[in-house]
């Protein structure tokens, strides 16, 4: 192995950490990609929309639904602003709030029209990533007093984290 790392210069390092940035956004990108699939199988699975069937937390999968739809547009389109420069600071404890009245209301669209929802969101947000650069995906936002997540971040977690805990909740529903 050749030794290297004694002539790097800080223009060096910060092009290493580029490429890396830029890897994970490719690979948050593939990632949404799977999850999107994912959600088309199981979703393909409901037919008209669906009460009383709900899991241990409450929620029908028809509800799961909504809520997925509401946070892969509420999520990918902050990943976006945030990453773009648009927005700096979110009153997140409020979007968080108003998100399940949100979801009420979708949750009375028939199942194909939800997945369509979402997968449009997810194939925006999908773009978004596979064009923006690193400078872009490190660029952070205030989410409340004294905490702030980049747009990778948001991506990766409450984005991507989020809706693959969903995809779990839904997936344990339909078995039942």
């Amino acid at each position: 192995m050749r030794i290297e790392s004694p002539a790097f210069t800080e223009r060096e390092m910060r092009g290493f950490l580029d490429e890396v940035v830029d890897h994970e956004r490719q690979a948050l990108a593939d990632r949404l990609e799977a999850d999107s699939a994912r959600l088309g199988k199981l979703a393909a699975t409901l037919t008209l929309p669906q009460r009383g069937r709900e899991n241990s937390g409450g929620w029908s999968a028809q509800e799961i639904l909504a809520h997925i739809v509401v946070l892969s547009k509420f999520y990918g389109v902050l990943t976006s602003r945030v990453g773009s420069g648009k927005v700096s600071q979110v009153e997140l404890l409020e979007a968080v709030q108003s998100r399940d009245p949100a979801g009420e209301q979708l949750s009375s669209l028939p199942p194909d029209q939800l997945l369509a929802m979402a997968q449009r969101d997810h194939q925006r947000t999908i773009a978004y990533l596979r064009g923006a650069d690193a400078v872009a995906m490190q660029r952070r936002a205030i989410l409340y007093e004294g905490f702030s997540m980049s747009a990778a971040e948001i991506a990766q977690l409450p984005l991507c984290g989020h809706l693959e805990i969903h995809l779990d909740q839904l997936e344990r529903t339909l078995q039942h």
